[in-house]
């Protein structure tokens, strides 16, 4: 079993911590024209050589890992934050804070925490969520499933299991929510390009 890292936005962390959110599309990268997808393995040939894009998760090729193996979510965040009283304490031993009880995360509605840096200013603002360290990830998911797709393929079923909700009442259908989010996300014509994209689902994890 290994573990990586994958972000999500503040308002799919409260998808997932609310139970909605079991699944996630990725766009994939390195498919060429014809649907091929290179091969990251040694092969005999100089040039290697190339799998269908369809038969990549049985090649292992799914950056974000594959069935059984586990994501930590990374999100925007604050920590380690504790009391004036126990300053002396983690000047003493610093480790004993790196745990997701003192910290705290945006997706939780919070205001700005504030926090005294290693000079002594007091400051206040959240941590992006990409320098988001192992020890202040509340949130672990299990693969359950991989497989790939065309993005425009996703079913009713699997864009309610994507966490989006009908918040608009111009939009009828998640799935249509989901490509508004789609394009919010990664912009432009994303949506419309209709790219291979992993298809991961997961089960929480309790820590």
């Amino acid at each position: 079993m290994k573990e990586r890292p994958i972000i999500f936005n503040d308002e799919m962390i409260r998808a997932i911590l609310d139970g909605r959110k079991t699944m996630t599309r990725r766009p994939m990268k390195g498919v060429i024209p014809d649907n091929g997808l290179w091969l990251k393995k040694p092969t005999k040939t100089r040039s290697g050589i190339t799998t269908h894009v369809m038969d990549a998760p049985k090649h292992g090729l799914c950056p974000f890992g594959a069935v059984g193996d586990r994501l930590w979510v990374r999100e925007a965040f604050q920590g380690p934050l504790f009391d004036e009283d126990q300053v002396q304490e983690y000047w003493e031993d610093s480790s004993r804070f790196e745990n997701p009880e003192f910290c705290e995360y945006r997706a939780d509605g919070n205001h700005e925490p504030e926090y005294f840096d290693a000079d002594d200013n007091l400051r206040h603002g959240w941590r992006p969520s990409i320098h988001m360290p192992r020890w202040a990830s509340r949130i672990t998911l299990e693969i359950t499933d991989v497989r790939v797709e065309r993005l425009q393929d996703i079913t009713e079923e699997d864009a309610q299991a994507e966490g989006v909700t009908l918040s608009n009442p111009q939009i009828m259908s998640h799935k249509d929510e989901f490509s508004q989010l789609w394009g919010e996300i990664y912009g432009g014509d994303g949506w419309r390009s209709n790219p291979w994209v992993w298809v991961i689902a997961f089960r929480r994890v309790e820590q």
